[in-house]
């Protein structure tokens, strides 16, 4: 049996990569394709993954070759067995975001309505973001350069409402301070960047035990209520 390395693999896969092809995002969609790119965590060929799925071989290469076309599984290593190749197979990344671009006619435009406390114009939001950064992305590893970001996440427990509408009060100046500080429309050479800054409810995680036992059908999916328009859901600077 012969083995050959393909590409420059160095063992390492993407953490997270994002879908902007609406066939990929298709592909990807599909409830056996899924299940494939999920075990194509780690490179198998055609034959092991027939044997984990419970798909005839011929169907699991069906389907890998869709994924393959539009760059969701790439070809890692071939190994020569007798008159066969034997090609292993591996997920071009851990877990992939689906950008608003696949869906062209339908992704959300943020700037046609601005409302700092709507929750649907935080999402839009969201979707900007998962769109541009994808996009940056793309761009940089295509440019073989390093994309520049920050990003700040964490938590924080109001005791009332009134104190979560005075931090939103403080919050608000001191991103717009901190904007007025540095922006320089006429710097020759220099590049905009955008920020957004958000905040929501924490999601409320189900014991597992309530889980065990099964308390109430769907349950576990149900997240927090939404709080009301008086008390602000995000804010932009």
């Amino acid at each position: 049996m012969t083995t050959r390395t393909v590409g420059d693999d160095d063992g390492r896969m993407l953490d997270v990569t994002v879908i902007e092809e609406p066939g990929a995002a298709a592909a990807s969609l599909d409830p056996m394709r899924a299940r494939l790119l999920a075990e194509l965590a780690e490179p198998l060929s055609a034959a092991a993954l027939a044997a984990r799925v419970g798909l005839p071989r011929q169907k699991v290469n069906y389907h890998l070759r869709a994924l393959e076309r539009h760059g969701l599984v790439e070809l890692v290593e071939e190994r020569r067995k007798g008159n066969m190749t034997e090609r292993l197979m591996r997920a071009t990344a851990a877990s992939y975001v689906i950008s608003p671009l696949a869906l062209p006619g339908l992704q959300p435009d943020p700037d046609r309505h601005r409302d700092a406390l709507s929750a649907r114009w935080l999402l839009a939001l969201g979707a900007r973001l998962v769109r541009d950064v994808g996009a940056l992305i793309t761009g940089a590893e295509r440019a073989n350069k390093r994309l520049a970001t920050y990003a700040l996440d964490g938590e924080v427990r109001f005791a009332s409402a009134a104190d979560r509408a005075a931090f939103v009060e403080e919050l608000t100046a001191g991103v717009g301070a901190l904007v007025r500080k540095y922006h320089d429309p006429s710097a020759e050479g220099g590049r905009g960047h955008r920020v957004v800054v958000a905040l929501h409810p924490s999601l409320k995680a189900e014991p597992a035990a309530e889980h065990d036992e099964g308390q109430g059908e769907g349950q576990g999916d149900r997240p927090e209520t939404v709080p009301g328009r008086d008390e602000p859901d995000a804010i932009e600077s």
